[in-house]
């Protein structure tokens, strides 16, 4: 038992003695929730969970003998937490739309009982490492929780409970343990969120995450266990672009780390995530979906804890061998509260006032995704995608430049796109992904064998249509060629048909990667017969007239993804209008008197 020193805001300076740095600490008559995070002799610094008012020196401070940890078991899924885990569902229950201080609450109910399925293969006297399977329980009608032991935890199996119907805190197994002691295992077990859970061995694995949104899988893909940023200023639409990849990533859990943003902006996640659909399973999506909510008026330094929440979530349900998508939104303002907070403590600032360990910090963040061969032997992965929001769009500023040398995946967010109602507002001269080769044979097996020829190719179309819309700014349209026109306009027939995509247009929000391949491939081909045709000579004011070009810029809404037959047929139309300019101007000319040698001959 310790009292309270000193109080700076959420940082409270104790007098502790014995206490591990790291470890959680109850604080005053409120109880309230803190962590180590500093020692000098006897004396402790604690950062507090909760607001610090009405606290005074003299308070009592007890520690509770444990770090931060995330409870990790059956009841997860469908369910909202704040940043250190707290079930705000419960909460309101209790207290009402407001948080109440010192209300702390269990993570997993303990009242529900789940029907446990013991493995058939597990015998007493059987040795049990870490990590194994003991048994399963159906959490949803189409989600099998896998009950693991805790991986920091193994020995000789002395009892496994039959099937039936179990509380979280009702024991199933007994083991005996490396020293000779008698453990129990429950449906849950605790982790602390700082430390990564362990595994076998990473991987190297080729399976890109297909989000459904076409400039993402298909100009800048995303593997599965891979890394990626969505920076952007303010207005740019990254909340909705996380928002889309969170709906129709083909990930088995999805786990959404609302870190320091806007409130109505959860407030829309909250109200229409329990609406949609899994476009896989045809089951709501809040059953593979958790939500961590730390907005913007909660606590800075629960906004510092969410994100290892987060991704120590989706390692556990990477552990029993599913792939989960993390996304957290922002960073910036996780490296906010590590700023604030850094501040309090005294600590120099360097970049911009943030502290010298950002760059350690996020990378030992975007460090815990990766495909993995679980301790089990299962095949797992975490993907982590944060959003960064730079002051003014700065990309140069210290959490988006240092993120960008992290990450494999860029999705710059142009905030000139945006405005011209260009969404998403993805920029395809700023943003870039390592992950092209790796996912090229995936594409070529389940799209079409010219993806990554069809992807280099609309990118070069990109590329020259800007340097020649500088042009154009400069002296007008009239200064092109007929060729630079038809780049121009194959360019926006690319933009508009491919790039932009609407998250309100039921049939254009997801997008299936034969779908995602088509529609580029008709562009492609649309531009490649228009090039041949103004080298016969055909006016290029003509091939700007064509019909079906403006009937290419919504094919996009105009076909679901299983109308691709249809879509094809569409390409025979372009194949069968382009001929008829080319029989026109293919013909030889007309036959006509020739004069040789003085002489007239027919």
């Amino acid at each position: 038992m310790g009292e309270i020193l000193e109080i700076n805001g959420p940082i409270v300076t104790v007098h502790l003695p014995g206490v591990l740095n790291g470890a959680q600490v109850s604080i005053g008559a409120l109880d309230l929730i803190g962590e180590v995070i500093g020692l000098d002799g006897e004396r402790a610094v604690v950062q507090v969970y909760e607001s610090t008012e009405s606290l005074r020196p003299g308070e009592k401070v007890e520690p509770l003998g444990h770090p931060l940890v995330a409870e990790l078991g059956p009841g997860l899924l469908g369910q909202i937490f704040d940043g250190v885990q707290r079930p705000l569902a419960s909460i309101f229950e209790r207290s009402g739309a407001y948080l109440v201080r010192g209300l702390n609450l269990s993570p997993l109910d303990r009242q529900k009982t789940w029907t446990f399925a013991p493995a058939p293969d597990h015998k007493p006297g059987q040795r049990l490492e870490g990590g194994e399977v003991l048994g399963t329980v159906q959490e949803t009608p189409s989600f099998v929780h896998r009950i693991l032991v805790p991986p920091d935890l193994g020995g000789e199996l002395l009892e496994l409970a039959p099937a039936g119907d179990y509380t979280v805190d009702q024991v199933i197994a007994r083991i005996r343990d490396r020293t000779g002691s008698p453990s129990e295992l429950r449906l849950y077990h605790r982790w602390p969120v700082r430390t990564p859970r362990p595994y076998r061995r990473r991987e190297a694995v080729g399976i890109p995450l297909i989000t459904g949104q076409r400039i993402l899988d298909t100009f800048f893909p995303l593997l599965k266990g891979g890394k990626a940023a969505i920076p952007g200023p303010f207005g740019a639409g990254k909340t909705m672009v996380q928002q889309q990849i969170a709906r129709w990533s083909d990930a088995d859990i999805v786990i959404y780390v609302g870190c320091g943003e806007r409130g109505n902006e959860l407030v829309d996640i909250l109200e229409t995530f329990p609406t949609l659909t899994d476009p896989y399973s045809g089951r709501p999506l809040m059953e593979r979906t958790l939500l961590v909510a730390n907005t913007s008026n909660m606590p800075v330094v629960a906004r510092e804890a969410s994100i290892y929440v987060g991704v120590t979530m989706g390692e556990y349900f990477r552990d029993q061998g599913y792939d989960v998508v993390v996304v957290a939104d922002s960073t910036s303002r996780w490296a906010e509260a590590l700023r604030e907070v850094a501040g309090r403590l005294g600590q120099m600032p360097v970049e911009e006032g943030h502290p010298a360990y950002l760059a350690s910090r996020l990378a030992a963040f975007y460090e815990r995704a990766g495909c993995v061969e679980t301790l089990a032997g299962k095949h797992g992965s975490v993907t982590l995608i944060g959003a960064v929001s730079p002051p003014g769009g700065d990309f140069s500023e210290p959490v988006t430049s240092h993120t960008k040398d992290i990450v494999q995946t860029f999705w710059a967010l142009s905030k000139s796109l945006a405005d011209m109602r260009h969404y998403p507002a993805v920029d395809w001269t700023a943003s870039f992904s390592a992950y092209v080769g790796a996912a090229a044979p995936w594409w070529a097996v389940h799209a079409d064998p010219n993806w990554a020829e069809r992807r280099t190719k609309a990118l070069e179309l990109l590329t020259e249509a800007d340097e020649l819309a500088h042009v154009v700014n400069l002296v007008g349209p009239e200064a092109l060629s007929p060729e630079q026109r038809w780049v121009l306009e194959s360019a926006g027939l690319i933009r508009e048909g491919v790039l932009q995509q609407s998250a309100l247009d039921p049939v254009d929000s997801f997008c299936s990667p034969q779908k995602q391949f088509v529609l580029l491939d008709l562009i492609l081909e649309i531009h490649r017969r228009g090039t041949r045709l103004l080298t016969l000579g055909v006016p290029v004011q003509q091939l700007l007239n064509i019909p079906l070009l403006g009937h290419a810029k919504r094919l996009k809404t105009g076909y679901g993804n299983d109308q691709i037959e249809a879509l094809r047929q569409f390409a025979t139309e372009i194949q069968n209008t382009f001929e008829r300019f080319l029989q026109d101007y293919a013909q030889p000319p007309p036959a006509s008197s020739a004069v040789t040698d003085g002489e007239q001959k027919p």
